[in-house]
C-alpha cells in the first residue's frame, strides 16, 4: 500500500510512510473485511461511519508536518486507525469519538495493540477536548461548514490544523 498507494500520490515524508506501514490496518476494520484492509478506500466500520481512505490518513498526517514531542487532537476517532498512525509520529494523542459504542471499541483495541499514547474520550468533537489543550496539532475526520472556535482556541501559538471543509454552492 505504501509504494503503490502513497509515495506514487506524491507522499514524500518517509515518518508518515513508515507509521503508514507500520500500523496493521486489518486490525482496524471489520472481520467481513480484512481481505480489502489495504486497499486504497474508506470502509465501512458501523454505525453509519467508516475507516478513512489511507491515502487520506496519510494525506493529513503529512500536512499535520509533526514532531515525536507533538500533543495531537483527533477529531472522530472511528475504529481508530488514524489515531494510531498519529500516535507513532507524535508524543500523544488525544481522540474524540461521539459515538458511544465506536469510541469503546477504539479503545480497546488500541489498548489491546499497546497503543499507550493514545487517549480515547466520548464527546462531542466540534467542542474539542479542554482537559488536554493546547494542542500542536489538530487532525479532524469529518467536514464541516467551518472549523470550529473551540478547536482553534485549543491550539498552541504555532499549531497546525487540518480539516476538509464542505463547499458550498448556489
Amino acid at each position: 500500500m505504501v509504494e503503490r498507494d502513497l509515495r506514487a500520490r506524491g507522499l514524500r515524508d518517509e515518518r508518515v510512510l513508515a507509521a503508514m506501514a507500520e500500523v496493521p490496518r486489518e486490525r482496524f476494520v471489520p472481520d467481513h473485511l480484512v481481505d480489502m484492509a489495504h486497499e486504497d478506500r474508506a470502509l465501512p466500520i458501523g454505525s453509519g461511519q467508516t475507516i478513512s481512505q489511507p491515502y487520506i490518513v496519510a494525506l493529513t498526517a503529512e500536512a499535520l508536518a509533526l514532531a515525536p514531542t507533538d500533543r495531537v487532537l483527533e477529531i472522530g476517532t472511528g475504529s481508530g486507525y488514524a489515531a494510531a498512525v498519529l500516535s507513532r509520529l507524535a508524543g500523544s494523542v488525544v481522540t474524540v469519538e461521539r459515538l458511544p459504542e465506536l469510541a469503546a471499541a477504539a479503545a480497546r483495541r488500541l489498548a489491546a495493540l499497546g497503543y499507550d499514547n493514545v487517549e480515547v474520550v466520548c464527546a462531542d468533537g466540534t467542542r474539542g477536548w479542554e482537559p488536554g489543550a493546547p494542542y500542536d496539532a489538530v487532525a479532524v475526520a469529518a467536514a464541516g461548514p467551518r472549523v470550529p472556535r473551540a478547536l482553534l482556541d485549543q491550539l498552541a501559538d504555532g499549531g497546525r490544523l487540518v480539516m476538509p471543509l464542505e463547499e458550498r454552492f448556489g
